[in-house]
């Protein structure tokens, strides 16, 4: 299948007066594959463990959903799907943990983007409970500290 586009320019010539010209493309078009919705039940999950932290808020990202610290653009945890029909949830980390990450291998990968960015594929066999954690952890690296002390973390 292609898409034919007709391209015109209008050139204005003293000489000549207007003069319009025409260009035509053939462009071929391609099917992008589509991401999947985040399913419902990871979603809630989500949902509950994010409702633990102060002034952390959900809204819809350009795919998926994110949550944000309220009153900034800091972003806590971004999940969506794939264009390879997985599903992945991307947040921050510390130093040693982006290294961990990087090495560890599926489920864990460190993003392409940002120095402290790690995330994780999600599934039916994720580890809600590490993934809470890793998360509240991520609350905590990107919100102001008034809100980080408010926030009941385990003591190493």
């Amino acid at each position: 299948m292609t898409l034919l586009m007709t391209f015109l320019t209008t050139f204005r010539r003293p000489s000549v007066g207007v003069l319009t010209v025409g260009v035509v493309w053939d462009i071929p078009v391609v099917a992008r594959p589509t991401r999947p919705d985040v399913p419902g039940a990871h979603v809630a999950r989500l949902r509950a463990i994010f409702a633990r932290l102060p002034e952390c808020r959900e809204e819809d990202a350009w795919v998926g959903v994110r949550w944000r610290v309220a009153g900034t653009t800091a972003t806590v945890a971004h999940v969506f799907g794939g264009e390879d029909q997985l599903f992945r949830i991307v947040f921050r980390a510390e130093p040693e943990e982006v290294m961990a990450f990087q090495h560890l291998g599926a489920p864990y990968f460190k993003a392409d983007w940002g120095g402290n960015v790690v995330g994780m594929l999600i599934d039916d066999d994720t580890d809600w409970q590490e993934l809470g954690e890793l998360l509240t952890d991520s609350f905590c690296l990107q919100a102001p500290q008034r809100l980080v002390d408010l926030v009941d973390r385990p003591r190493a």
